[in-house]
């Protein structure tokens, strides 16, 4: 009896299949199929001035990563690290940000310089990538509305917003200035503290910018010594505060003075002497030390010590995959665009920094900040640590 073709056609189809189905038995694959991975991109700067602060972040993120996939992953999923260094310079940030998205990299933590964070999620918004800085602070990367990009970090336009605070709750109807060092950084900041300083009731008697060349600003103080100002806000960096503080402290002004963290640093003190005492400071909080690896036993020290400036962001980039890795969970895919959508929810997440919420521009609902004051140590020296004042 004749088979006909259909019948030949199956079992041809029959012997093709037995030696793949018989090596797919003996690797496994057939019984056990492979876990899927998450690609994470950590993009940080590891050569260049800010090497130590990058070794943090690739240090935190390394161990989160560990972590996550020692207890199921992210919703089953393995987690991939892939670490990319920027060396804190915007050109090679675009070059991370374009080998990510040619090597299927979806999630970023990363970058923690504003200008590299700034031109590198232009190519992420349009590869479709969401990226979640632990420490760009530049208002304007997430004012502009981009879906794909989260803060972890307060920006300087929060901290100028809570120095104007400080200002109406602090010297309620009393004559304030607020001024700038006519920088996009300094103004910025005044601006925030404007907004904030007005929606409380305050109204400023004295808004200006300085010139950052200018070394004589006694016609600045003369004009406010005569206006009575009590209190005034200063947007900008250390060298040209020191010089106002120094300014207002000869002219007979004592004046409060409360800038952003553009005087961390030991410049601010050494250039104002002893007019820097007093002064105060918006600061994020002290980073939050990152606990020994889970089931980690002690070991000999590593022959490269840690250097200090690594606790700064370790916290920050662990935080910011446990992020990632809830977004995932929440959303119940790894997709940019349902993470972003979950993320943009407000929902608080628990993190190795605490609790956290995003809010529709991806910055945090509560930002950290605190204030400081700069004050003379028993040694003789002027300083702001463990100087923060209640408000």
């Amino acid at each position: 009896m004749r088979a006909d073709s259909g019948t030949y056609g199956m079992i041809r189809m029959a012997r093709a299949l037995v030696p793949a189905l018989a090596a797919a038995v003996l690797a496994g694959s057939v019984a056990t199929p492979a876990r899927a991975q998450v690609k994470i991109g950590l993009a940080a700067p590891l050569t260049g001035p800010d090497a130590g602060f990058g070794l943090g972040m690739r240090l935190g993120a390394e161990q989160a990563v560990a972590e996550i996939n020692r207890t199921g992953g992210a919703g089953g999923q393995r987690l991939q690290l892939v670490v990319q260094d920027d060396a804190g310079d915007p050109r090679q940030g675009v070059a991370v940000a374009r080998a990510f998205a040619a090597s299927g990299v979806r999630l970023v933590v990363g970058h923690l310089n504003s200008g590299v964070a700034s031109v590198a999620n232009r190519v992420y918004e349009e590869a479709g990538i969401v990226a979640v800085t632990p420490g760009a602070v530049w208002p304007a990367l997430t004012a502009r509305g981009a879906w794909n990009v989260f803060r972890l970090c307060g920006s300087d336009a929060q901290q100028g917003a809570l120095a104007g605070a400080w200002l109406a709750e602090t010297a309620p109807g009393k004559p304030v200035a607020i001024l700038d060092d006519s920088t996009p950084f300094g103004r910025a900041l005044a601006d925030a503290a404007v907004r904030s300083f007005r929606a409380r009731g305050g109204r400023e008697t004295l808004v200006e910018g300085l010139s950052r060349d200018d070394r004589d600003l006694s016609p600045l103080v003369g004009r406010m010594k005569a206006a009575g100002i009590e209190a005034v806000y200063f947007g900008g960096q250390a060298g040209a505060a020191a010089i106002l503080v120094r300014a207002l402290r000869e002219a007979g002004s004592s004046a409060v003075l409360i800038a952003g963290d553009g005087l961390l640093g030991r410049e601010f003190p050494q250039a104002a002497g002893p007019a820097a005492e007093g002064t105060l400071m918006t600061l994020a909080p002290e980073p939050r030390r990152l606990p020994a690896p889970k089931g980690a036993t002690p070991g000999p020290a590593p022959k490269t010590p840690r250097p200090p400036e690594a606790e700064m962001f370790m916290a920050g980039a662990y935080a910011a995959v446990e992020v990632l890795r809830h977004a995932i969970e929440g959303a119940r895919s790894a997709e940019p665009r349902p993470v972003a959508e979950f993320l943009h929810a407000g929902r608080p997440l628990r993190t190795a920094i605490g609790e956290v919420a995003f809010d529709a521009r991806g910055d945090l609902v509560s930002p950290p900040a605190r204030i400081v004051a700069w004050r003379r140590t028993a040694d003789g020296r002027i300083d702001y640590l463990g100087n923060e004042i209640s408000r």
